[in-house]
C-alpha cells in the first residue's frame, strides 16, 4: 500500500450546512453484517443507515458495478434527554459515547447505546402489514357496545405502507457513579460490559435493576488515585476473557475464570518507557484512548495520542508493532496542551481481516496503514471531495526537505477539524467516518479482493 496505490471511492456523503454542538457525531458502528450502520450524537439521536441490496441502473448501463454499497436513512430516534443528578447537583449530557449491535436472533434487530450514565437496549423492527375487522372495535378503533354485535368475524392481515419502530426494552441505570466510556456485548449473546473511569459493571440483557462489579480501582482515598480506565472490551470468542485499558498506557487482560472480581489482571501489557524521552507530557500522549481486539482474537489494538500500537497475546513484554499517527505533532505538544487537543480520544479499528488498521488525525485527515509493509497511507474526508464515486488523493504533511504540490504544512493544520470516530464493515472494504457533523462513507471498487487503501 503506497502513496500511488489506488484510492478508495466516496460511497456516500451525509452533509449538514449548519454545525450545532447536537449534531456533533459522537459514536459509529456497523452491525455484524454491516447490513446497518448506527450512529450517534452528543444531542442524544441515534440515525440508522441501510445498505441497498439493489443495483442501481445508471451503473449497470455504464457497465460497471452496481451501488450495492450506498447506505441511507433507515430509521432516526432520540435515545437519551439531558437529566439532572439532584444528589450532586450535576448535569448528566444526552450525548452518546458508544452503540453496539446484539447479535441478530430474529427479524428485529437490537442495538445498546449509552450516554455518560445510563444504557438502553433498542429493539428495531419493521412492519408492513396491519390487522383489520376486530370483533369490539370498529375501524376506527373504539370500543363497540357488546350487545351490538350479532356475529363473529376473522381478523385479517392487510398490507400497509413498511414501518420502521424502534421501542425501548430495557434501561440500565444507576450503575455507575462516573462516565461511561465503554460497552461490550459478550460473545454469550447474554452479558454485556460497561466501564466508566474506576469501575467495570457486568450486566445480563434481561436484568436491569442489578449489575456485577467486575473491576474496581477506585482507592480508599481519591488523593492516591494514579490512574483511570479509559476504554475496555470483551474477546470477540472466549466469553471469560476481557480486556481494559489505562491512562498509563497499561492494558489489562483479565479472566473471569480465576476470580468473580477481575481486580488481579491475568496479564498486564505495557512499554518500557525511555528514560531519555520523559517530558511533561509523557503521561498524558502515553494514555490509550481505544483498544480492540482482532476478528480473530490473537490481537489487541491501541491508540494512544501519537501512535497506534498492535499487541500480542502471547507477548506482553512490548507491542510487536507501532505505527506512528502524527509523530510531526511532538513538537507541538505545548500548543495542544492549551487548546486542551491533547486530550482528545482517538479511536482505532481493524478491517475484515485484521491486515489494514485505521485511525483518525487532525485536518479532517485519517490514517491506514498495512501490517504486511508497515507503510501508511494519509486520506482526507472533507466536503470538495464530497461527490459520489470521486476517487480519494492522498495527502501528506510536509516537514521538512522537499516539497510536493499539494502538501500541507504542520502549522497549516486545522485542529478544530478531528477524525475521532470511525468504523469498518464486517466483511468489505467499506469504513465510516463521522467528521464532526457529517458522516463519509467510502468503499473501495477497484479490486474486490484488495484491501482499501
Amino acid at each position: 500500500m503506497g502513496e500511488d496505490a489506488e484510492s478508495p471511492k466516496i460511497n456516500h456523503t451525509f452533509l449538514r450546512d449548519y454545525v450545532t454542538e447536537a449534531d456533533v457525531i459522537s459514536t459509529v458502528e456497523f452491525n455484524q453484517t454491516g447490513d446497518l450502520l448506527a450512529t450517534g450524537d452528543k444531542g442524544g439521536r441515534v440515525v440508522i443507515f441501510q445498505r441497498e441490496t439493489e443495483p442501481k441502473g445508471e451503473f449497470e448501463e455504464a457497465g460497471e458495478v452496481g451501488d450495492s454499497g450506498e447506505y441511507n436513512v433507515y430509521s432516526t430516534f432520540q435515545s437519551h434527554e439531558p437529566d439532572f443528578d439532584y444528589l450532586k447537583s450535576l448535569e448528566i449530557e444526552e450525548k452518546i459515547n458508544k452503540i453496539r449491535w446484539l447479535p441478530q436472533q430474529n427479524a428485529a434487530h437490537f442495538l445498546l447505546s449509552t450516554n455518560d450514565k445510563t444504557v438502553k437496549l433498542w429493539k428495531v423492527s419493521e412492519r408492513d402489514k396491519r390487522p383489520e375487522g376486530y370483533n369490539l372495535k370498529d375501524e376506527e378503533g373504539r370500543i363497540k357496545d357488546v350487545s351490538t354485535i350479532t356475529s363473529l368475524r376473522v381478523p385479517v392481515l392487510k398490507p400497509t405502507d413498511l414501518m420502521v419502530e424502534v421501542r425501548p426494552r430495557r434501561v440500565f441505570a444507576n450503575g455507575h457513579t462516573y462516565h461511561i466510556n465503554s460497552i461490550s456485548v459478550n460473545s454469550d449473546g447474554e452479558t454485556y460490559l460497561s466501564a466508566d473511569d474506576l469501575r467495570i459493571n457486568m450486566w445480563h440483557l434481561d436484568i436491569t435493576d442489578r449489575s456485577f462489579n467486575i473491576v474496581d480501582i477506585k482507592p480508599a482515598n481519591m488523593e492516591d488515585l494514579t490512574e483511570v480506565i479509559t476504554a475496555a472490551e470483551f474477546h470477540p470468542h472466549h466469553c471469560h476473557l476481557f480486556v481494559y485499558s489505562s491512562s498509563k498506557g497499561t492494558l489489562r487482560l483479565c479472566d473471569m475464570r480465576a476470580s468473580a472480581l477481575c481486580d488481579k489482571h491475568t496479564k498486564l501489557f505495557e512499554e518500557p518507557e525511555d528514560p531519555g524521552s520523559r517530558s511533561f507530557f509523557s503521561e498524558i500522549i502515553s494514555s490509550v484512548s481505544d483498544v480492540k481486539f482482532s476478528h480473530n482474537g490473537r490481537y489487541l489494538l491501541t491508540r494512544d495520542y501519537l501512535t497506534a500500537k498492535v499487541w500480542d497475546l502471547n507477548m506482553d513484554k512490548g507491542p510487536v508493532e507501532t505505527y506512528q499517527v502524527h509523530e510531526y505533532l511532538r513538537s507541538k505538544l505545548c500548543s495542544l496542551y492549551e487548546n486542551d487537543c491533547i486530550f482528545d480520544k482517538f479511536e482505532c479499528v481493524w478491517n475484515s481481516s485484521d491486515s489494514v488498521i485505521m485511525t483518525g488525525a487532525y485536518n479532517s485527515f485519517f490514517r491506514m496503514f498495512d501490517r504486511e509493509t508497515g507503510r501508511g497511507v494519509t486520506l482526507e474526508a472533507w466536503r470538495e471531495n464530497s461527490k459520489p464515486r470521486a476517487v480519494l488523493r492522498t495527502r501528506r504533511v510536509y516537514t521538512g526537505g522537499k516539497r510536493r504540490r499539494g502538501d500541507v504544512g504542520v502549522d497549516s493544520l486545522d485542529f478544530t477539524k478531528k477524525i475521532l470516530h470511525m468504523a469498518w464493515h464486517p466483511a468489505e472494504n467499506i469504513i465510516a467516518i463521522a467528521a464532526t457533523n457529517n458522516l463519509y462513507i467510502f468503499q473501495d471498487r477497484v479490486n474486490p479482493d484488495a484491501q482499501t487503501q
